[in-house]
């Protein structure tokens, strides 16, 4: 799909287990090709509900929070000789998402991420990404006993 022809890997990252393990499926997916890798990160602004009127938000917190988490995710992660651009952008996951892997040979997700139906195999943001994607999507998953209570 990759129009100069070098294998192109897009990955969503949000923080989770998830989206860390699907960090490291892309970085071996992109080396084993010899390609190079987009890490990406979608924010928004939280939207107000009737009644929240009152509650103050700070626009200028959302975009630095997801590069430092971003830039968590990538610290300390051996790339090898994998081209790596990373990418924090404002707007809807599933949007930021499939604009962003619209010329890439894979896109890589985790299972689900932040939200709080933790006993569902696949989140929303993911199931979407599978029906719309242009490429091909690998969704990566950790072990259960990840997500156990301890």
């Amino acid at each position: 799909m990759s129009n100069d022809g070098g294998f192109r890997v897009v990955v969503g990252v949000d923080g989770s287990a998830e989206s860390r393990m699907a960090l490291e499926w892309a970085i071996t997916e992109a080396s084993l090709r010899q390609g190079r890798m987009l890490v990406v990160t979608a924010w928004e602004r939280p939207p107000l509900m009737a009644g929240m009127d009152a509650m103050v938000w700070d626009p200028d917190i959302s975009e630095p929070t997801a590069r430092k988490m971003q830039a968590a995710a990538l610290k300390g992660l051996d790339t090898g000789s994998v081209l790596v651009i990373s990418e924090v952008i404002q707007g809807p996951t599933v949007t930021v998402l499939l604009h962003a892997s619209k010329d890439a040979d894979l896109l890589v997700v985790g299972s689900r991420g932040q939200g709080g139906f933790s006993e569902l195999l696949l989140g929303s943001v993911s199931t979407q990404l599978v029906h719309h994607a242009a490429c091909a999507v690998l969704v990566a998953r950790t072990s259960p006993r990840d997500h156990q209570e301890g």
